[in-house]
C-alpha cells in the first residue's frame, strides 16, 4: 500500500512539474499565439465554408501542417528584425492574407470554385460585377473578417520589443520551413500515374497537378494553395515531352473511319448562324417568355438532354472554345481555354468553312480584348471579330442590349451578306448579371415603363433580360427574311452555361436538379426552314455541337480529331462528363466512380464508361498540351513521307 501511495505521489509531482513548465512556456511565448491566431482563422474558415471533398475535411493533418509552417515562416520573418521593421513585416503578411482570403471566398460565393491566378487575364471582364459577387458571399465571411481584424490588431500589439536583427534565427527558420515543406506532401501517400478513371481522386495527384481548385484548397490550405497556384500559373517550366503520352496520341489518331448517315451533308451549301445564348437556362425557354426561341426549338432538331460544360472560370469562353475547336479547357492541368491562341486548329469550325469559300465572322457586344477574343478568333480562322464596344458608337451602356446586335448598322451590314456564303457566330449578352431593376440591363429595359412602386424580383429581371435576347432573335429572323436569306440559313442555338450567376439560388431549385452536375442542363437545337422537327433524347454536351454540325454540312471527314461525336448518328451513345470526372449517360449519374441516382448499370459497363471518360479527358488535354495538329501530326506526316521516299 505504501509503495502504491509513493507511486501516486511521484506521478502527481511529475504532472505538477511539467504543468508548471508548460504554463511558464505559454506565458513566455503567448505573443506567438496572438500573432498566429488571425492567420489560422482565415485558413480554417475558408476550408470550413467550402464543401468538403470526399473524406478530406478541414481536420485532416496535411493542410493544417502546411498552414502551420507558412504561419511559422510569416512570424519568424517578422521576429527576425528589429523594432519598426518587425511590425511592418507583420502588417504586410496580415494584409496579403486578408486579400487572398477575401478574393477566394468572394469568388467561391459566386462560382463555388476558389480563385485561380490564371483568371487575372479576365479581371477587367469581372470588375464590373464585383458588387454582385460580394452580395453572393457567405455572410460568415464578413463575420470572420471582423474577428480577423480584431485578432490582427491584438497580434500586432503583442509583437515583442527587439533591438537588433537576428539573422541566425532567420536562416534557421527558413531551413526548418524548407525541410518541413518537402516532407509534408509525403503524408498524402503515393501518387497514381496509371490510366484509370479514379486517378483524379488520389490526393497526392491533386497536389502534384493542382488542376482542381477546390480539391487543391482542401489538400493544401489557404497559404500553400495560393503560393503553389501562383507558381504553377506563372513560374513552372514547361514540361518536357513524355514518350508514353506521345505514344498514347499516336494510338488515338492511328486510323480513320468513314462517317456517313442519313444526315450527312443535308445542309451543304447553306449559311449557318451559331447563336451562343448567354445565361439562357432551360427553364427560361417558354412560349410565353421567349416565343421566338421556343418556336425555333420546337420546329427544329431539339437535343432535349443537353449539358453545358462549366468549370468556374470563363464559362462563356469555354463554350466558344468547345464549339469552335471541338476541345475543352484542360482538366488535368491548369490552363485557361483562351491561352491556347497559338495552337493549331486547322480542323476547327472556322477554317473548315473557310476552305469552302465561306466568310466567317463573330459578333458580340464586348471588345476584342476580353478573353483575348480578337487573338483567338483570328487564330481559329475568322475573318473578323466584331465588338459593339470597339466601334465607339455608344456613349452609354446601350450596347449591353442584344437587340443592338441587329440594330447597329455596321453589324447589320457584315452579318447579312448576299453575295457569299457565310458563318456568323453571334454571342448574346443581355441575360448577364446583374439581375436588378436598379442597374444593368433590367434597369435599362424597365426604368421608363415600370409603374411607380413596382418591385421586381431577381427572377423577374432574369425573365425580362431573357426576353431582350428573344427580341433580338425575332429581329434576326426578320433580317434574314428581308435579305432573302432565311430559306438558305441554318441556326445552331445553345446556352453557354446554366444561370449559376443568380444570387438567389432558390430560383434554380424551383426548376432544376441542383444537387449535382445535372444542374448544367441547358438548351441546344438546330433549326432550318422546312426541316422535319425531331427530339433527340440522347445526352449531349458542347463537345457534340461541332461534330454534329460538320456532319450536317458534309465536312465530318476526321471523326477522331474531335473529343465529341456526331449526336445524330444512329450508333451514338450519349454521354456528358464534368470537370470532377462525374458523368451522365441518360440512365445513370456517376460521381466518384459510383452510381448516385436510381439508374441501373452492370459493373463491367460501369468500369468501361469510367475508363472511357478518363480516356477522352486524357486525349483532350494531351492534344492541347502538345499542340497535336501543329507539331505531332506534322512530325508524323514527315516521318511517313521519309519512309515512302526510302521505299
Amino acid at each position: 500500500m505504501v509503495i502504491c501511495v509513493k507511486k501516486i505521489d511521484k506521478i502527481k509531482n511529475f504532472a505538477k512539474k511539467y504543468t508548471i513548465i508548460i504554463r511558464d512556456f505559454l506565458i513566455k511565448y503567448i505573443y506567438i499565439i496572438y500573432m498566429a491566431l488571425p492567420f489560422f482563422i482565415l485558413d480554417l474558415s475558408t476550408r470550413i465554408f467550402a464543401k468538403p471533398i470526399d473524406s478530406f475535411g478541414f481536420y485532416q493533418p496535411v493542410p493544417n501542417l502546411f498552414t502551420i509552417i507558412w504561419v511559422f515562416l510569416f512570424i519568424s520573418l517578422a521576429l527576425s528584425f528589429k523594432n519598426k521593421y518587425n511590425k511592418i513585416i507583420y502588417i504586410i503578411f496580415l494584409i496579403l492574407s486578408f486579400i487572398i482570403f477575401c478574393v477566394n471566398n468572394v469568388y467561391y460565393g459566386l462560382t463555388n470554385n476558389f480563385f485561380d491566378f490564371s483568371l487575372l487575364e479576365m479581371a477587367s471582364e469581372g470588375s464590373s460585377y464585383i458588387i454582385d459577387a460580394i452580395k453572393s458571399t457567405n455572410l460568415w465571411v464578413y463575420v470572420v473578417s471582423i474577428i480577423f481584424i480584431y485578432t490582427g490588431i491584438n497580434g500586432y500589439k503583442n509583437i515583442p520589443v527587439c533591438n537588433k536583427n537576428n539573422y541566425k534565427f532567420l536562416i534557421r527558420s527558413i531551413l526548418i520551413f524548407l525541410v518541413a515543406h518537402i516532407f509534408i506532401p509525403f503524408l498524402l501517400g503515393p501518387s497514381n500515374s496509371d490510366l484509370s478513371w479514379n486517378t483524379w481522386r488520389n490526393f497526392k495527384n491533386i497536389y502534384i497537378n493542382f488542376n482542381d481548385n477546390n480539391k487543391s484548397m482542401a489538400v493544401a490550405g489557404l497559404y500553400e494553395y495560393t503560393v503553389r497556384n501562383f507558381y504553377i500559373t506563372f513560374l513552372k517550366e514547361e514540361e518536357v515531352r513524355d514518350d508514353s503520352e506521345l505514344e498514347f496520341l499516336e494510338d488515338v489518331f492511328l486510323s480513320e473511319e468513314e462517317h456517313n448517315n442519313e444526315y450527312t451533308g443535308i445542309f451543304t451549301g447553306k449559311n449557318v448562324i451559331f447563336l451562343q445564348l448567354e445565361g439562357i437556362d432551360d427553364w427560361l425557354v417558354t412560349e410565353e417568355g421567349m416565343p421566338n426561341l421556343y418556336k425555333l426549338m420546337n420546329e427544329g432538331i431539339n437535343f432535349t438532354n443537353h449539358y453545358s460544360y462549366y468549370n468556374g472560370g470563363g464559362s462563356t469562353f469555354n463554350s466558344e472554345f468547345a464549339v469552335n475547336t471541338g476541345y475543352l479547357t484542360p482538366i488535368t492541368y491548369t490552363k485557361n481555354a483562351y491561352t491556347f491562341n497559338k495552337n493549331n486548329f486547322d480542323y476547327g469550325m472556322a477554317k473548315l468553312f473557310k476552305e469552302l469559300g465561306y466568310t466567317v465572322n463573330a459578333f458580340h457586344m464586348n471588345s476584342s480584348e476580353y478573353y483575348s477574343r480578337g487573338i483567338n478568333y483570328k487564330n481559329w480562322g475568322y475573318d473578323n471579330y466584331f465588338g459593339l464596344k470597339d466601334l465607339g458608337d455608344y456613349k452609354d451602356e446601350t450596347y449591353y442590349l442584344d437587340t443592338e446586335l441587329i440594330k447597329n448598322e455596321t453589324f447589320y451590314e457584315n452579318m447579312f451578306p448576299t453575295d457569299t456564303n457565310f458563318v456568323n457566330y453571334i454571342i448574346t449578352y443581355s441575360n448577364h448579371i446583374p439581375f436588378s431593376q436598379t442597374k444593368g440591363v433590367c434597369k435599362m429595359l424597365t426604368e421608363d415603363t415600370l409603374e411607380e412602386g413596382t418591385t421586381l424580383s431577381e427572377e423577374d429581371c432574369t425573365r425580362i433580360q431573357a426576353k431582350e435576347t428573344d427580341d433580338m432573335i425575332g429581329m434576326l429572323l426578320q433580317a434574314l427574311e428581308d435579305n432573302n436569306l432565311l430559306d438558305n440559313t441554318v441556326i445552331v442555338a445553345y446556352a453557354d452555361h446554366y444561370l449559376y450567376t443568380l444570387t438567389d439560388k432558390t430560383i434554380l431549385a424551383k426548376y432544376k436538379e441542383t444537387s449535382n452536375n445535372l444542374i448544367n442542363h441547358t438548351p441546344f437545337f438546330i433549326w432550318a426552314k422546312g426541316i422535319e422537327s425531331k427530339s433527340v433524347t440522347s445526352v449531349t454536351s458542347q463537345l457534340n455541337i461541332l461534330p454534329t454540325v460538320l456532319n450536317l454540312f458534309g465536312m465530318y471527314e476526321y471523326p477522331s480529331y474531335y473529343i465529341g461525336t456526331d449526336a445524330l448518328d444512329p450508333n451514338y451513345e450519349g454521354i456528358a462528363f464534368f470537370s470532377d470526372y462525374s458523368w451522365y449517360d441518360g440512365n445513370v449519374y456517376v460521381d466518384g466512380g459510383v452510381v448516385t441516382n436510381n439508374g441501373k448499370i452492370n459493373d463491367e459497363k460501369l468500369e468501361e464508361k469510367n475508363n472511357y471518360i478518363n480516356y477522352i479527358i486524357k486525349k483532350n488535354d494531351l492534344v492541347l498540351k502538345y499542340d497535336y495538329f501543329k507539331t505531332i501530326k506534322k512530325e508524323t506526316v514527315t516521318k511517313e513521307e521519309d519512309t515512302n521516299e526510302e521505299t
